[in-house]
């Protein structure tokens, strides 16, 4: 496990990534918080692609599902995991991210982090719950250092 996860790196959870397409809500205005920020980082795994694209597909269709992947996969960090690890814990972790965004009350339960903590130190919150929470201004404080100079990025673009 890494020393520290970085506070500036955040999963989102198949779920999370077909809501925010298909649906907007707290989905959308939670990456669209983190895509805002230049040195805020989405981090995903090839099977947390799949995942999602295989989740868009079945709910809308393939060329959608493929768009959205290919503008995934250019717009996110990659983290590479061993086969059969849970796509959005095992990105969160050997992506080294701090957040996991997920629609999973599994996820998020208190037995999950009793039992994820001794081997992955990430906080996994609802997407609503991460939206109300993040602090840009004193999250670039700690990260980059210096005065905050504001979303650097359009999230639609």
């Amino acid at each position: 496990m890494p020393e520290r996860p970085n506070p500036a790196r955040i999963v989102a959870d198949a779920d999370v990534l077909a809501a925010d397409l298909l649906v907007g809500g707290a989905a959308r205005e939670a990456l669209d918080r983190v895509r805002r920020h230049s040195w805020v980082e989405l981090v995903a795994s090839d099977p947390l692609l799949d995942e999602t694209e295989a989740l868009v597909a079945a709910l809308a269709d393939a060329d959608l599902a493929a768009d959205h992947r290919a503008r995934l996969d250019r717009e996110r960090v990659r983290a590479d995991h061993p086969a059969g690890d849970h796509p959005a814990l095992a990105s969160a972790h050997h992506g080294s991210a701090a957040h996991l965004l997920s629609f999973d009350e599994g996820l998020r339960s208190v037995k999950a982090g009793l039992t994820l903590q001794p081997r992955v130190s990430v906080s996994v919150r609802s997407p609503d719950a991460f939206a109300r929470l993040f602090d840009p201004e004193s999250l670039y404080a700690a990260v980059e250092g210096g005065d905050y100079p504001g979303p650097d990025r359009d999230p639609r673009a």
